[in-house]
């Protein structure tokens, strides 16, 4: 037995209950501090729910504000405290400030109109004539609008009336919350066809397809309305609109509605950290001044990102966020958000050119205590009007607290660090990684939270990267994927693409994520149509074909990650911990157990284990995975279906297996009767 397997028999284990935030003595010399934090978070919550209500209550903005039919009449309000004088203007008016329309300006900067029932009709267009000054005044969208179209001539965006005569019912039930197993998908590339795909593509399509390869969650990119396709939805315009360029927001109920049906839970990326620079169809300057939604001079640009910073500190800045999350969860029915960018929230200086090395970046003068409060408050509402629902915090940073209950409150945080880890590790030889350095990676988080694990989300195939396998394989991608190619970088490719999946998956902390079209290997890059590209569609799509050719070798990765999925989707999975058996950096083996599942991998590029023997507990051991088997895109060295019991010698019980290189086997024990 090597020095290296002697030291590291058994490493760590890792147990999946969640404890305090207190458990982490590191934390101590800032307690004080977090529960300031705290305490400043339950008092901003009671201030804004006032006395006798609730915070569900104060998030209710979108059904005071924006148009509404109500008691047999149209109703509009808006938030325009620097605005001089306001009409909506529309259809109705033949886009002229007709004074019959013209709003009365209320307390706190709120102007009201109250318009006859025949007055305006479903699918009118409208927005609203805002003026600034006795000089000055522009057409405006309303910030609360629910539907915001664009005009395919002019291409210019404005509101629209949505009031129709028979509104989608939803007809089934939320599935219950699992650990969850997320399918990231962005509505418009999810079609092989050259074009901008919509809900009912997705529904009909999609859905089906997601549900059959074993995940129970899906997350939408880019579902509220953004004017410039390109962003990928995330230069935001009209907060309260799902973009209409994937379909109406009756198309989008029942896409809700049909993944319900098929056991689906659906969470949509909130984007609460920055929006889009527009001032017609967004919030740049709603009434004349940025300050009304953000802050001023340059605290309030995110030079970066291109976009404005909103101002948490502003009352009615939370209300429309707030509302924003309550919105959703009530009009569409979604189990939950994942919420963008929460690290250039958390921090003045947006994390950029930042390591986060010390405790101290995490509660230094940099911290947004503003931004913080308001995170808190949205997981607080959010978990109030749905407990069931899920909150995900897209932070690099590693704040402590984040996705904890005596924290911030996100029930998730994503496993950032392993995605980093994975692309590294590409860049070197096979031969050079190093087994702990993978392992610790893998296992690397903080004991109070929870994680979501993933190899690459869609930050590693858009804006010029590439897919992890096309990154391993090259222009081997476009001649040798057949199966009788047997090219080098091709073997490789298939044969990590596996092992680095099932590794991600089966250490996870308490979730798994994979991007649309990587669970078999989408080959290339994902890019919308812009100038630079000519508004080209070639990489805005999903080739689904490649995954059913025979000929090919993309179906036998899908194939595989079905069977991993049904692995790691075992209730109670993700409960369970992480149990080290033998990290083996000479001979790049690595064993780990999980509910009884045993993993077993070996990441040699070209040495192969006979006899290889490790330390088990006594029982049956039945195989449940080989990522080697030829119905994998493997080269079936092993026998398939094998059973092995633990052998008794010097060293206590062992299991003794034959691990071929670049492959994994995942055992299910048994007790022995």
């Amino acid at each position: 037995m090597s020095g290296a397997v002697k030291q590291s028999a058994v490493l760590k284990r890792f147990d999946n209950a969640p404890s305090p935030l207190a458990d982490d003595l590191c934390l101590a010399q800032y307690a004080e501090i977090l529960a300031e934090r705290k305490t400043a978070a339950e008092r901003l919550a009671k201030r804004l729910a006032g006395k006798g209500k609730t915070l569900g209550d104060f998030a209710s903005g979108h059904e005071y504000y924006g148009l509404h039919f109500k008691e047999g009449r149209w109703i509009f309000r808006e938030w325009l405290p620097n605005a001089q004088n306001v009409w909506l203007t529309g259809d109705f008016s033949n886009w002229c400030n007709d004074d019959r329309f013209k709003l009365t300006k209320k307390r706190n900067g709120v102007f009201e109109g109250v318009f006859p029932a025949e007055a305006i009709r479903h699918e009118m267009h409208y927005m609203i004539y805002v003026q600034f000054d006795d000089f000055n005044g522009a057409l405006r969208i309303p910030a609360y609008a629910r539907r915001v179209v664009q005009d395919a001539h002019t291409g210019s965006f404005c509101a629209q009336v949505w009031q129709p005569s028979t509104p989608y019912i939803f007809q089934y039930p939320v599935p219950p919350a699992k650990a969850p197993l997320i399918y990231e998908a962005h509505i418009g590339i999810a079609g092989e066809v050259a074009k901008v795909n919509c809900f009912e593509d997705f529904r009909r399509f999609n859905l089906p397809d997601i549900a059959a390869k074993g995940y129970n969650t899906i997350q939408l990119m880019g579902i509220m309305e953004h004017p410039y396709y390109g962003s990928f939805g995330y230069h935001v315009s009209n907060f309260f609109a799902v973009s209409s360029r994937f379909g109406t927001p009756e198309e989008f109920k029942a896409l809700v509605d049909e993944a319900h049906k098929l056991g689906l839970r659906v969470i949509i990326d909130l984007v609460h950290s920055h929006a889009v620079r527009n001032e017609v169809e967004g919030l740049g300057a709603v009434d004349g001044k940025r300050e009304t939604y953000f802050h001023a001079g340059g605290r309030g640009e995110h030079e970066a990102w291109d976009s404005l910073c909103f101002d948490y500190g502003k009352i009615d800045v939370l209300h429309f966020l707030l509302s924003n999350c309550r919105f959703y969860l009530d009009e569409y029915n979604i189990d939950g958000f994942r919420f963008d960018g929460v690290t250039s929230m958390l921090y003045l200086h947006h994390g950029l050119n930042r390591c986060f090395t010390s405790y101290e970046d995490y509660f230094g003068d940099d911290v947004d205590n503003d931004a913080l409060a308001y995170l808190t408050l949205a997981n607080k509402l959010i978990h109030e009007v749905r407990p069931d629902a899920v909150t995900i915090a897209e932070d690099v940073s590693g704040m402590p607290g984040l996705a904890s209950k005596e924290g911030v409150g996100f029930d998730y945080r994503m496993a950032m660090g392993g995605t980093d880890m994975w692309f590294k590790l590409l860049d070197i030889p096979d031969e050079c990684w190093n087994m702990f350095q993978l392992y610790g990676e893998l296992t690397n988080r903080r004991q109070d939270e929870r994680a979501i694990g993933y190899v690459e989300c869609h930050d590693q195939a858009i804006v010029g990267g590439q897919s992890a396998i096309f990154r391993m394989a090259g222009s081997a991608m476009y001649f040798a994927m057949h199966r009788e190619s047997g090219h080098p970088a091709v073997d490789r490719a298939v044969a990590l693409h596996k092992l680095m999946r099932l590794a991600s998956a089966a250490t996870a902390g308490h979730g798994y994520l994979n991007f649309i079209g990587n669970e078999f290997g989408h080959p290339e890059w994902v890019d919308l149509p812009r100038e630079g590209n000519n508004w080209s569609y070639e990489h805005a799509r999903r080739l689904w074909h490649l995954e059913y050719d025979p000929q090919l070798r993309f179906g036998d990765l899908s194939a595989f990650d079905k069977a991993m999925t049904a692995i790691v989707g075992t209730a109670g999975f993700y409960q369970r911990p992480v149990q080290t058996v033998r990290i083996d950096d000479e001979k790049k083996i690595i064993v780990f157990e999980r509910d009884d599942y045993w993993f077993i991998f070996n990441f040699h590029p070209g040495t192969s284990q006979v006899d290889y023997r490790f330390e088990a507990r006594a029982g049956i051991y039945e195989t449940v995975l080989d990522s080697d088997s030829g119905k994998f895109g493997g080269f079936d060295l092993r026998e398939a279906g094998q059973t092995y019991y633990t052998l008794a010698d010097k060293n206590g019980l062992q299991l003794s297996l034959y691990l071929p290189a670049r492959s994994a086997l995942v055992l299910k024990r048994r007790n022995v009767r």
